[in-house]
């Protein structure tokens, strides 16, 4: 099989050059997104690779965690699994991102927003992926690279930007799905809409429980949102929303070793937004809470939160101009206990007797603050020409100050064809845990740099039904903070590992026929000086879908190779390759009801991605789809 990979990739600019006298300059439809400049604005004209996932991806995958379906959608991205659903916290974890190579274990590399609201762990400073659902997706768009100067340090080297649903037309629209499959797997779903006049509403909740393929690997949560909305004029409008999710996970432990512990989390998180747009402005002002309450059997307990506002204000002073002024403001932290500390010298070498000690933070509240002053300015020349600028001025409590730049270009030559570059940097401090956590902490950690170029193409083919996307990019920087394994005796400390160099390029290519044909693949390749864990070296996707009548049928297979995890002896390669094929067979019994049937894995591929804990052979799902309209 890895004989067989580079000779698919250099088949494809063959294949490319069957279709380029098809190439026109005819006028193609470009989606609008948010995430690359915090308003709209056409995604050929933001200079940062930006991928979009649309509703209807998110609505027939089988999944209900939204993450696995980025991981196989998004060129560039991966996530790590350690079973058929539930993603877990703490030792044996999965759940963790990996964007270009860069991420962290846990994640603190990569943000996750909610409506632009950033989202972790405010005592860790990681992400909580059990907490993000896609049935409240109505679309997810990645930033694929540092956005540092535009969300502040924790994007470091990606951002994924979940948009939540809300009612669009009057009336009711309530959706409910059912499925049950291997190791007693269940996941239901309801969702409710309603709109009328100026006011909209929107509220879910889900339940997933399973018994797992392990012992002792059984997983349970129950998820609610609710979002309201109220439009004043069509220039203004305000949205609260609230958020809770409750589950109950267990570590099964590494293949022939005794299970981890049991884990009781709750997760809330709640926010208020004041929107305006007219002609020449667009802006919001945005408060936003996350908190947590984390119990686990081994005696741990912990409370945090992160709260913080946003406000952002875009000014259209002339045509093609758009000038982005805004300002964050963030505190995170929380408090734990036990939090036990190991002796060390004032050179950070550890004091022999190894000798464990209660830390002076333990049960006690730390924090942290960070704010931000930005600007962004675009500016099109000549209809085809976009320049674009921004500047961060990041204000750190403990670090200081620091400024984060960031340059790019977007040039479409026509209207099918789109150029861009950028070069940005990528800033992150050390999170709390890194600093004063537990015996591997070091408050003598500096923060992390990289600075990341790119380039990018992307053609359209055949009015619009084939579209392709090229990207290099290279990220060089220095004080990545690892996890080093240390001489005898132990433990662990985190320390910062020097100089690094990430390099890789990037595929993508989908193709959609009026006759209910669907294609799409996309491959990346990373070659990484020092590789990090949860990574693989080249990923590979592929999906094709077949609607016929009231049948519709979807086949994909997902190859990962030379992947990268932590082992006892380090980072090394733990799986050659493995191959994934999944089908999905759907059925519409009338307007209302469609039935499907999934398989996943049915190549029965033994595999791992944590080390130690194997994935699950070949497994299934079924169930129904029911959707009721009420105007």
């Amino acid at each position: 099989m890895k004989k067989q990979l580079p000779l698919v990739i250099l088949l494809l600019p063959p294949m490319l050059s069957l279709f380029a006298q098809t190439v026109s300059d005819t006028m193609v439809i470009d989606e609008l997104v948010v995430t690359g400049t915090k308003i709209e604005v056409a995604r050929k004209n933001v200079p940062l690779t930006v991928s979009q996932v649309p509703r209807k991806i998110l609505e027939d995958a089988p999944e209900t965690a939204l993450l696995p379906v980025l991981s196989e959608e998004v060129p560039g991205l991966f996530v790590t699994e350690r079973g058929i659903t539930g993603f877990g916290v703490a030792r044996g974890a999965a759940g963790q991102l990996n964007m270009r190579g860069l991420g962290g274990n846990p994640t603190t590399q990569v943000l996750i927003l909610l409506d632009g609201h950033p989202q972790f762990m405010g005592l860790m400073g990681h992400h909580l992926p059990d907490a993000y659902v896609s049935s409240d997706a109505e679309r997810v768009e990645v930033i694929r690279g540092p956005a540092s100067f535009l969300y502040g340090s924790n994007a470091f080297g990606g951002v994924i930007n979940i948009i939540t649903k809300k009612q669009k037309q009057d009336g009711l629209q309530a959706h409910a799905r059912l499925q049950y499959g291997s190791f007693n797997t269940q996941k239901y779903m309801g969702s409710l809409g309603y709109r009328k006049g100026k006011f909209n509403v929107f509220a879910s909740f889900n339940h997933d429980q399973t018994d797992g393929h392990r012992d002792t690997s059984d997983f349970k949560i129950n998820n609610g949102y609710l979002k309201a909305a109220y439009r004043f004029n069509e220039h203004f409008d305000l949205m609260v929303d609230f958020n809770l999710a409750a589950y109950e996970t267990v570590d099964p432990g590494m293949t022939g070793a005794a299970a981890g512990e049991r884990i009781d989390i709750l997760r809330g998180k709640s926010s208020f937004s004041l929107n305006n747009k007219t002609e020449r402005l667009e802006g919001a002002f945005k408060l936003y809470c996350n908190f947590g309450d984390h119990d686990i059997s081994d005696g741990w307990h912990s409370t945090d939160q992160m709260m913080g506002l946003m406000a952002y204000q875009g000014i259209r002073l002339f045509p093609g101009n758009v000038l982005t002024l805004g300002i964050d403001y963030m505190n995170y932290g929380g408090k734990g206990s036990p939090i036990v500390t190991v002796l060390r010298d004032d050179d950070g070498k550890l004091i022999k007797p190894v000798t464990f000690e209660l830390s002076p933070f333990n049960n006690t509240w730390i924090d942290m603050s960070n704010t931000g002053l930005y600007a962004t300015v675009f500016q099109q020349l000549w209809s085809r020409l976009t320049l674009s600028g921004g500047l961060r001025y990041e204000m750190n409590a403990t670090y200081g100050n620091q400024w984060i730049p960031q340059l790019g270009l977007s040039w479409n030559p026509q209207n099918s064809s789109n150029l861009k570059a950028s070069i940005s940097k990528g800033y992150r401090p050390p999170s709390l845990r890194e600093l004063y956590l537990f015996p591997p902490a070091n408050d003598g950690l500096e923060p992390e740099r990289m600075i990341a170029c790119e380039l990018s193409w992307r053609q359209h083919w055949m009015n619009g039904r084939i579209k392709t996307e090229l990207n290099t990019f290279l990220n060089k920087g220095e004080n990545l903070i690892v996890l080093v394994p240390p001489a005898a005796p132990p433990p662990p400390r985190y320390q910062n590992s020097g100089k690094f160099n990430n390099k890789g390029i990037e595929f993508l290519i989908s193709y959609f026929s009026l006759k209910g044909i669907g294609l799409h693949a996309n491959y990346t390749f990373i070659h990484m000086t020092n590789p990090l864990p949860g990574t693989p070296a080249h990923k590979l996707f592929a999906s094709a879908t077949y609607r016929y009548k009231k049948w519709q049928f979807r086949a994909k297979l997902q190859g990962i190779f030379q992947l990268y995890n932590q082992t006892r002896s380090g980072v090394e390669v733990i799986e050659e390759d493995y191959q994934l094929l999944g089908v999905r067979v759907g059925y519409r019994l009338n307007r209302n009801l469609d039935l499907y049937l999934a398989g996943n894995n049915l190549l029965d591929q033994s595999y791992q991605i944590n080390y130690g804990y194997p994935m699950p052979g070949i497994n299934v799902m079924g169930g129904l789809n029911l959707k009721l309209v009420r105007e």
